[in-house]
């Protein structure tokens, strides 16, 4: 008794009591606020933790310590009567509001997390999963290339049944970091009801591989396995987890679907490493510099096809990166083309029914020839095959594009998106074709959402800045972005030092003009209307053009061209290379070889055949036409362009010097009023 009184004259009982109800407050901090700013799970779990451990180090300093008027003493050093009239009830004041505020959190959490599970149940099917990336744990960390294997082919696998919606690859991959991952905040990014995760563990000729469904909604484990089989196995054991999970989500399997899944990709697992690797930088080929990721790529797919010539995966993608040189204009030459109908031809020759083959066998008409109906129809073959592709609904979306299928692009467009989310290039595709379509507060939303994903996304940082100036000839936002962005990384700003020159000769500023053509590479820069490459020297050409020094410009243009003739002459069916050479001659008062050039440019791709990309060599016919005098014609042209989706912009004809030579015609003024902002 004498014990016990004494741990209550030492207030002992009240720190315990305080301590427990604070400490309960900050543990729903912790696991109701911390989600809320992603901050990871390992944080909450370490303030649990220092909670704990902090507890029975609390009640030793209460034992051993007494706070008086006088500051903190020894507890032997107070005096009995000083100790009695020091209480205060200021404890029972901290204790009761800490308790109020954690209940008060305690019923918010459950509140919102019912709540949550309520948006995830409403807005992502019963059947839909994402299959997150698996936790390499061999020794050796080059298999991570092994465990991303495993994680792709259970997705591919389960990508094929049309019962269930799979999200894709580039959006799954980010969630690579098994440590920081909030599973329901994952399932609610990615719409979807469900995830796989897992581990895989390699050891000489034997592997180890977990997997655990979880339903999001809940946090319920559905389903959990070890497989611990021999290296050979692997490619059994990956067939036998998508299909248990198809069976665990009620998924109807087709006798084609359940075959399909049983099929292994290759017996050869130094192939299929190979394979992965040659995706991971196919990633890139979108980059404007990614020649070399591609050409690296077709080196590691060369060797998998070599080791097993029945891989039809890795023939398919052989064929679609010879593709991705020949359409990006890194090469586009019919030996390069030649390249990729003979890995399609491998492929088909293998497995003609198959999904991929059907894909890429619309790809290489689509970006082999342009051939869109060929393609549209492999396509829409390739769909019932591969019901959740967002790459399949990517091309798909690109070619109703280039015919001018609007409804069916925005559509396809969707599709791709609630398919892969978090995959930055769809959306920024996306947002573009919104904006062609003048449907700018579609596309603002749209780039907004790419950059919440990606705030280093430069391309859709620019191209959102340079929506008002679309829209409504501002270019203040635009000028205001450029400049932070140029003090912030240098490097970056030179990707678009096209939108520098243009901005700053819209502004009439010649020191800034000058100081952005210090942005372009010597080899030049990419202008983001057709992904062509301008030589650097057209830019200076441009600026001392439009600023009086007619000398400055005829040696530039000289010098630009004998770079664009060349390219002209070794890729002559490649319509910018035209274009490029036509704006030139023009600049270099050549009337007849420029509009020959830029009539050429058209006749490649003319409007019938590219709705996308043409609009930007119409809008170049008429600045050749400008140009050399010819007024009426040049009209003509922007007036066709003015009304076309992706045809020139008003703030581009408001504030361009470009059209300087048609200002004051009232038909150059109707047409810049046909597309004023209403």
């Amino acid at each position: 008794m004498k014990f016990f009184a004494e741990l209550q004259r030492r207030n002992v009982y009240k720190v315990a009591v305080a301590y427990a109800v604070v400490g309960w407050l900050l543990i729903q901090i912790a696991t109701q606020v911390f989600p809320f700013f992603e901050v990871p799970n390992w944080a909450v779990r370490l303030v649990v933790l220092v909670i704990l451990v902090g507890f029975p180090i609390a009640l030793v300093i209460a034992w051993a310590f007494e706070l008086t008027p006088e500051g903190i003493k020894r507890t032997e050093d107070v005096d009995a009567t000083i100790g009695a009239a020091a209480k205060s009830h200021a404890w029972i004041y901290v204790a009761l509001v800490a308790a109020l505020l954690s209940l008060g959190l305690f019923f918010l959490g459950r509140f919102t997390a019912s709540s949550l599970q309520d948006a995830v149940a409403a807005d992502a099917p019963a059947k839909s999963i994402a299959v997150l990336p698996f936790e390499n744990l061999s020794d050796d960390k080059q298999n991570a290339y092994f465990a991303d294997g495993v994680q792709d082919e259970i997705l591919t696998d389960l990508a094929k049944v049309a019962d269930l919606k799979v999200i894709s690859r580039t959006s799954v991959m980010q969630y690579r970091d098994a440590g920081t991952r909030n599973l329901r905040q994952i399932a609610q990014q990615l719409g979807v009801a469900h995830l796989l995760e897992g581990s895989v563990q390699r050891a000489g000729g034997r592997v180890r591989v977990n997997a655990q469904l979880i339903d999001a909604r809940t946090d319920a484990h559905l389903w959990a396995q070890t497989y611990d089989r021999d290296l050979a196995d692997v490619f059994a054991i990956q067939s036998e987890i998508a299909e248990t999970i198809a069976e665990q989500l009620q998924a109807q399997l087709s006798p084609n679907e359940r075959a399909a899944i049983a099929k292994a990709p290759t017996n050869d697992v130094v192939a299929n490493d190979l394979y992965v690797r040659a995706q991971a930088l196919d990633d890139l080929s979108n980059d404007p510099g990614a020649k070399d990721e591609l050409l690296a790529a077709i080196d590691l797919l060369e060797e998998a096809v070599r080791r097993d010539p029945k891989f039809v995966l890795a023939q398919c993608l052989l064929s679609d990166v010879h593709l991705d040189l020949y359409w990006g204009g890194f090469d586009h030459t019919p030996a390069r083309r030649e390249q990729a109908h003979l890995a399609l031809q491998r492929a088909e020759e293998i497995n003609p029914e198959s999904g991929e083959v059907h894909l890429q066998k619309g790809a290489y008409a689509y970006h082999g020839f342009r051939e869109y109906e060929t393609a549209r129809a492999e396509f829409e073959i390739a769909r019932r095959l591969l019901p959740n592709s967002a790459h399949l609904y990517l091309y798909m979306a690109s070619l109703a594009r280039r015919q001018a299928r609007w409804a069916d692009a925005v559509k396809n467009f969707d599709r791709a998106v609630e398919l892969d989310p978090r995959n930055s290039f769809i959306l920024e595709e996306s947002a573009l074709t919104r904006g062609g379509l003048r449907r700018y507060s579609e596309a603002r939303t749209l780039f907004q959402r790419t950059l919440a994903l990606n705030p280093t996304d430069y391309f859709a940082a620019a191209i959102l800045w340079q929506l008002p100036f679309s829209e409504h000839a501002e270019l203040k936002p635009l000028r205001t972005q450029l400049d932070a962005l140029l003090a912030r990384n240098r490097d970056a700003a030179a990707h678009f030092a096209q939108l520098f020159v243009e901005c700053a000769l819209a502004e009439r500023d010649r020191k800034a003009a000058e100081a952005a053509l210090a942005l372009i590479p010597v080899e030049g820069t990419v202008d983001p209307r057709n992904d062509s490459l301008w030589p650097r020297e057209w830019y200076v050409g441009l600026v001392a053009r439009d600023f009086g020094d007619e000398r400055g410009a005829q040696a530039a243009f000289a010098a630009a061209r004998a770079v664009a003739a060349k390219t002209a002459q070794e890729q002559p069916d490649y319509a910018p290379a035209w274009e490029i050479l036509g704006a030139i001659d023009a600049g270099l008062g050549d009337k007849a070889d420029a509009v020959t050039e830029g009539k050429r440019a058209v006749e490649l791709l003319p409007i019938s055949k590219d709705a996308w990309d043409g609009p930007s060599l119409v809008t170049n016919l008429a600045l050749i036409y400008a140009w050399v005098g010819e007024k009426d014609l040049a009209l003509v042209q922007l007036a066709d362009s003015a009304h076309m989706p992706a045809g020139v912009s008003y703030g581009e004809l408001k504030l361009s010097p470009n059209w300087d030579a048609l200002r004051n015609d009232p038909r150059f003024d109707r047409i810049i009023a046909s597309l004023a902002p209403h």
